[in-house]
């Protein structure tokens, strides 16, 4: 559910916002004052809306439509290729997201809902509070570049623009460009394409520069971090298993999860999903320290049928399970720092035979499905983790980038990298949004004009043409609906 004090102050600022203009507008000493202001300003407000606009970058706007005019030709001409391919595209991605969120709406669990390419976002709900700030300065410069395609478009194309502005609807912001329509309909319905695809076109390529930044990143900043020597802890959750004297401390270097290296982020990820689905890794014991920790009778099954063999009580020991040549399965209690410190890993005893003492490898007798992990973070004393690896991995928050000095902060990495990812996913999903064949978008005059463009000669009554456009829009409109209501539920609701 979306938090309530979020829906409070949403609510409750909007409501004292629009209060606050009501009662200016019937107030017969400054109605005229008010409005007057409003008007030279630009601004316009109304329920959860408000909107701003100037002129004030109409020259900007004309300067850039005229630097380059063959280039720009073949520039927005792409964007008009690729606006058509992104049209009939996003139906397919939007029809594909339906289908899986249908799906996972009849099964009892939500896994695979991280899999979907598009997801409704809902700050506070699944967008941290503390990634507001990417995520409204992502779209709003999203939104701006979207529009600043759309204007030198028409520029381009000789329409004159009005002006550019901002706007807030509820708590997303975004922009807009105010064509002169007039000039819009004496133009062909080719020069129209080129207009209306611009945005998405835009957009594209701000997703593509964006993603290129985010791998070239270690590029741009390795004069200041380097990279590939580990996964620095840049945040750990308070009373999580990986917390507290003996857990992980944010500047600290992971560099190893059992025998299975890391090197970054993403080994991290990797080797814990490895572990999880491996086996329980061994550990390679002398056998004079393997005694029967209990007679036979007191090693008892748990409920999931495993063996447990210590005490409950027991904050430092642990069940291990081990076989000898004389019998087939035998259980110890042992201290389990001191016990896997200094050892090696293991699957069998035959990993054990070299080293120099005797030696049998021992398998901690764990619950179903959780995992003794040992975490190496030199040059501290190795992190003994029990649980599930899926907890370990929520509870640490790590970067790839180490800074090379000590008055370097490995914050900025961190910004840098996630902005880049904000910008790649909004500007991304604004492009696929957008290119639908939907009422109120860009979709819809793209659809227009390239029916107009591709099917006057096919179909000369231009009131089929707008009927077949209007069922197409029909269409793209509640395929949009339906998967904006139903991710919302799934999002809020489940």
């Amino acid at each position: 559910m979306i938090p309530i004090p979020v829906v409070v102050c949403v609510v409750g600022g909007w409501c004292a916002v629009y209060l606050t203009d009501t009662l200016l507008k019937s107030s017969s000493s400054v109605r005229n004052g008010y409005e007057s202001w409003l008007s030279s300003n630009g601004l316009a407000l109304s329920p959860f809306h408000i909107r701003w606009q100037t002129s004030l970058f109409n020259r900007l706007f004309a300067k850039c439509a005229r630097l380059n005019p063959h280039f720009l030709l073949l520039w927005f001409s792409a964007g008009m290729v690729f606006g058509v391919l992104a049209m009939f595209g996003s139906v397919v991605l939007l029809t594909r997201t339906l289908l899986q969120t249908l799906a996972q709406m009849m099964s009892e669990t939500p896994e695979g809902s991280n899999d979907q390419v598009l997801q409704v976002v809902v700050p506070g709900v699944n967008l941290p509070i503390s990634q507001l700030a990417y995520f409204f300065i992502a779209i709003l410069i999203s939104g701006v570049i979207h529009e600043f395609g759309h204007g030198v478009a028409a520029l381009r194309e000789q329409v004159r623009l009005n002006g550019f502005g901002m706007f807030v609807f509820v708590i997303y912001p975004g922009a807009f460009v105010d064509l002169f329509t007039t000039h819009l309909h004496l133009i062909s319905p080719v020069q129209q394409l080129r207009i209306f695809c611009a945005g998405v076109w835009h957009n594209f390529m701000l997703c593509v520069v964006a993603l290129l930044a985010l791998l070239l990143l270690p590029l741009f900043l390795f004069p200041l971090y380097s990279t590939g020597t580990g996964a620095l802890v840049t945040e750990v959750v308070e009373g999580s298993p990986a917390s507290g004297p003996r857990g992980l401390f944010v500047g600290e270097l992971v560099t190893q999860l059992e025998d299975c290296p890391v090197r970054g982020v993403e080994d991290w990820h990797s080797c814990l999903r490895q572990l999880s689905h491996s086996p329980q890794t061994g550990y390679c014991v002398p056998s004079t320290s393997l005694q029967l920790s209990w007679p036979g009778g007191r090693v008892y099954k748990r409920l999931d049928g495993s063996m447990e063999c210590c005490s409950n009580s027991s904050l430092t020991d642990l069940c291990f399970s081990y076989s000898s040549n004389l019998e087939s399965r035998l259980f110890a209690c042992l201290p389990a720092r001191k016990t896997i410190q200094a050892s090696r890993t293991c699957r069998s005893n035959a990993d054990c035979q070299t080293d120099l003492t005797a030696s049998l490898c021992v398998l901690p007798s764990l619950e179903n499905q959780t995992r003794l992990i040992r975490v190496r973070h030199p040059p501290q004393s190795d992190m003994l983790f029990v649980g599930y690896p899926v907890h370990l991995q929520l509870a640490v928050s790590l970067t790839d980038f180490v800074p090379r000095f000590g008055f370097l902060h490995f914050d900025l990495p961190v910004v840098l990298e996630t902005f880049c990812k904000y910008l790649v996913s909004l500007s991304g999903a604004l492009a696929v949004v957008n290119a639908v064949p939907c009422f109120a978008l860009d979709g819809q005059w793209m659809l227009t004009s390239f029916l107009e463009a591709t099917l006057s000669s096919l179909v000369t009554e231009k009131s089929s043409r707008e009927l077949l456009g209007f069922f197409i829009l029909l269409g793209g409109s509640t395929l949009l609906a339906a998967n904006v209501a139903l991710g919302l539920w799934m999002v809020t609701a489940r």
